[in-house]
């Protein structure tokens, strides 16, 4: 048998699944509606293929499950990465990196997804690695840029624990807006606790 000419396109196996692109993404926007819509919960493959306009294999031959196609969507998120703040203070940092903080944590999709997997993690050790490398790490690592360069400008001292920076941060904005669920922030609140975040941190 003659083999092709150096160049000449591969043909997919007999009988091999193409994942088009455009489904793929037609899938990934209907889970974010559906779980606006209805929370992780009551989310399901039926109502992701219906939105998506797809039929449910199409779902599960990306997908095992609801849980890991929320859990891929997270990934992908957490790789664009979260924008460390550069205003040159450290106020000014900590201000901004709440900013972006309260506008994830009110978006609809954060505010229904991340409690209920906290709870699948409290019972799937697998799953608490993956909401720790796409959740937790990104956050850690603007959290240490914004110490070092607070360090650097002499704002704190050498030696400030960056986790312990991050707690002091975005622990009381998340505990308001995904464990209290008050999304209503007060007029001046990020204000409020950019200013004792970095009094804690400083004194």
């Amino acid at each position: 048998m003659t083999p092709p000419p150096p160049g000449t396109p591969r043909r997919a196996p007999a009988g091999a699944a193409v994942l088009r692109a455009d489904v793929t993404e037609a899938i990934r926007a209907a889970v974010f509606e559906e779980l606006a819509a209805v929370g992780f919960a009551r989310m399901s493959i039926e109502g992701i293929a219906r939105r998506a306009g797809v039929g449910k294999t199409a779902v599960y031959r990306r997908w095992k499950s609801k849980l890991s196609l929320v859990l891929d969507l997270l990934t992908a998120f957490a790789a664009q990465g979260l924008p460390a703040p550069a205003t040159g203070s450290l106020c000014g940092d900590v201000r901004a990196l709440l900013e972006v903080a309260a506008h994830a944590l009110r978006h609809p999709v954060a505010s229904q997804v991340i409690p209920d997997l906290l709870v699948e993690a409290a019972r799937h050790p697998e799953i608490a690695e993956t909401i720790r490398s796409t959740l937790l790490d990104s956050q850690q690592g603007v959290a240490a840029q914004i110490v070092r360069e607070a360090v650097a400008r002499g704002e704190l001292p050498e030696g400030t624990d960056p986790d312990r920076a991050l707690d002091l941060i975005v622990g009381p904005l998340y505990w308001r807006l995904v464990v209290v669920r008050d999304t209503d922030l007060p007029a001046g609140y990020l204000d409020d606790l950019a200013a004792a975040a970095v009094a804690a941190l400083t004194s």
